[in-house]
């Protein structure tokens, strides 16, 4: 019972700092609406900024609703009883057997409660893109693209994932002590096969990615990728406007299957003079070793997470103050990593704060590699195509941010300039 409470004070404090968190935003927001901050008055319209507001002002209060529905439906679950029904049906229908067997059932109740979670999710996401997203400008999906991505996402999922749970539970009943060392062997190799894949397999699911057809634009960034000492496997314009007008630039893949990719939507705003600084930035991740760091430090915390639950499911209280009355391997899986938000809430600052460290660094690498002005028109243009607001609320920013507010962004690269 004293887990129980702790549980309960540690869901409430941190559904009570979001909410916070998002008011300290809105009003941030809507403090500084009237007006373009000064360093932006040159380059952004007033109505532009203001639809930003706007823009991000909605997503806030859509998200404030969707922090106390994640908290209801957490503690449905959990002390409501939820998963411990789900898990005593699927025990019923399943019987003895091999159907039976712990890993069986296991599988089933995971995959029940991800399914049941997926569909009361459902709503939210759908009215994000179709109502939220739509009334600015954003949204160019179909329901029915929509449920087909939906339906791709469910295939591919089960293709990879359910061998991979199967893989786990299995480690997990018969590894004995160290199980969670097995698991965590197989979940860094599995995460690196996903690296390589993706481009080639998967991604081409959802998207179709054409060579880039521009040979003066691709001249250009093929001298900027010799001088950079990046090998890729080719150049190529994925049609992110067949979804959203969105824009953005990445690489992707691991070893020779990296690729270069560039929205559409990216392609038709920039100059190539500013095309060039964002693949900069981006090269200057690739550089700096930003991508290898952050898997690195992924893969350490999932072994201390791992560990940590190897030590958790040894006991009957994390179970039963969690509502859970028959333990089992898959069960102690499913709790902890279902209430693990909860508890590493204030892990969130330090993780972006990492992050924004990396993106400065990338962005003193292109400055270096062309010029910072072009860096700055673009990211400005960026700003504005994304209707990104300008004025975050700053503790709000420390705590979401992966990426330094703009103008402090801007201000470091000017910076660069002198």
């Amino acid at each position: 019972m004293q887990f129980t409470f702790i549980f309960i004070a540690a869901v409430a404090l941190t559904t009570l700092a979001k909410l916070w968190l998002a008011r300290r935003h809105l009003a941030h927001i809507a403090t500084h609406r009237a007006a373009v901050p000064e360093a932006f008055h040159e380059k952004v319209r007033l109505d532009q900024h203001q639809k930003a507001a706007d823009y991000t002002s909605a997503k806030t209060r859509f998200d404030m609703l969707g922090t106390l529905f994640d908290a209801a439906l957490l503690l449905a679950f959990t002390l409501g009883g939820g998963i411990q029904f789900i898990a005593a049906t699927v025990s019923a229908k399943l019987g003895s057997g091999w159907f039976g067997s712990p890993v069986a059932q296991g599988m089933a109740t995971l995959v029940a409660v991800l399914v049941l979670y997926s569909l009361l999710e459902a709503p939210f996401n759908i009215y994000r893109t179709f109502v939220i997203e739509a009334r600015f400008g954003f949204n160019k999906m179909t329901f029915k693209l929509y449920l087909l991505d939906a339906l791709k996402g469910i295939l591919i999922g089960a293709v990879l994932g359910l061998p991979l749970l199967f893989g786990v539970l299995w480690l997990m009943g018969r590894m004995g002590t160290y199980w969670w060392l097995y698991v965590w062997l197989v979940w860094v190799v599995f995460n690196l096969l996903i690296l390589f894949i993706y481009p080639s397999f998967i991604a081409p699911l959802f998207n179709k990615f054409s060579p880039m057809q521009d040979e003066t634009m691709k001249a250009r960034i093929e001298s900027l990728l010799k001088r950079c000492g990046f090998t890729a496997q080719g150049l190529f314009v994925m049609d992110g406007s067949k979804r959203s007008a969105h824009g953005n630039a990445y690489f992707t893949g691991f070893g020779k299957t990296k690729r270069i990719v560039f929205f559409d939507t990216l392609l038709e705003r920039l100059s190539i003079n500013e095309v060039e600084a964002v693949l900069a930035h981006e090269l200057g991740h690739f550089k700096r070793r930003h991508v290898v760091k952050r898997i690195v430090a992924t893969f350490a915390l999932s072994l201390g997470f791992l560990w940590l639950l190897g030590l958790l499911m040894q006991t009957t209280w994390f179970y039963q103050g969690l509502g859970v009355t028959t333990p089992s391997t898959a069960l102690a899986l499913l709790l902890f990593f279902m209430v693990l938000p909860v508890f590493s809430f204030l892990l969130g600052p330090i993780m972006s704060a990492y992050s924004r460290k990396h993106e400065f660094e990338a962005d003193a690498y292109a400055a270096k590699q062309t010029d910072a002005a072009d860096l700055v028109n673009a990211l400005v243009k960026l700003y504005q195509d994304n209707a990104a607001t300008l004025t975050p609320d700053p503790l709000y920013s420390k705590f979401y941010d992966s990426h330094p507010p703009a103008m402090v962004r801007i201000s470091h690269l000017q910076s660069a300039q002198t």
